[in-house]
């Protein structure tokens, strides 16, 4: 009987391939454990040898505990094979126990103030910071834009909405800081605000607050009315 070779097999037939126009989840557990083993034997294409496989382990059910020994043991697995199945189901095991750190959630001026001050407060410079949110208010980014005098120019809303877009925010928060320590918004802080809230309005993800930073205090541009 003549053992099939992996290029004699149809195209649409092979794992990577379907993997790649039809997504991992179309793909039963023999064709990603074909994958993973890469290559059969001279007597068996690594179709037969990752269903010897399964079958050794019944499915899949032994396999989360597998060890090295175990599977060299199986006729066809030598220790690059096995090495490549156990940090897979290793990999597999750790994003299953993983848990993402609580993250920090807005919901007043006062909530987005205490996330920059200890950092913003202090700073020399000014510093335009874009905080993302999710829809829960969540935050899932932090990015400073831009180090420098605020102006309209520099700040410009491409710059400050690309990353938003980038990281699927649902709306996002701005603060920058005043090194001189007093808050109080000038009229480019104004400026500037309506701006990238208007621009947030045509693409859909809300400006929901412009903080200014002063020492150990801050102005919310919405409490005043500017948003």
């Amino acid at each position: 009987m003549t053992t099939i070779k992996m290029k004699e097999v149809p195209k649409e037939d092979r794992p990577r391939e379907r993997l790649l126009e039809h997504g991992p989840d179309h793909l039963s557990n023999q064709e990603l454990l074909a994958i993973l083993l890469g290559s059969g034997t001279q007597k068996e294409n690594v179709h037969q040898l990752a269903e010897k496989v399964l079958q050794h382990f019944e499915g899949l059910r032994m396999l989360k505990d597998v060890t090295i020994e175990e599977l060299t043991e199986i006729k066809g697995i030598g220790q690059v094979k096995g090495v490549n199945i156990l940090a897979a189901v290793e990999f597999g095991k750790r994003i299953q126990q993983f848990k993402e750190k609580e993250r920090y959630v807005i919901r007043s001026p006062e909530d987005g103030a205490n996330y920059v001050m200890e950092e913003m407060s202090s700073l020399k410079q000014e510093h335009f910071v874009s905080i993302f949110l999710n829809t829960k208010n969540q935050v899932i980014h932090r990015q400073t834009i831009f180090i420098g005098s605020l102006n309209a120019s520099i700040v410009h809303p491409r710059e400050v909405f690309r990353e938003a877009i980038k990281r699927s925010a649902a709306s996002i928060i701005c603060a920058h800081n005043h090194p001189s320590g007093d808050p109080t918004p000038s009229q480019e802080d104004i400026h500037v605000t309506k701006r990238l809230s208007e621009s947030g309005k045509m693409i859909g993800i809300e400006l929901l607050d412009h903080l200014i930073i002063g020492d150990h205090k801050f102005i919310s541009l919405k409490e005043k009315g500017y948003l």
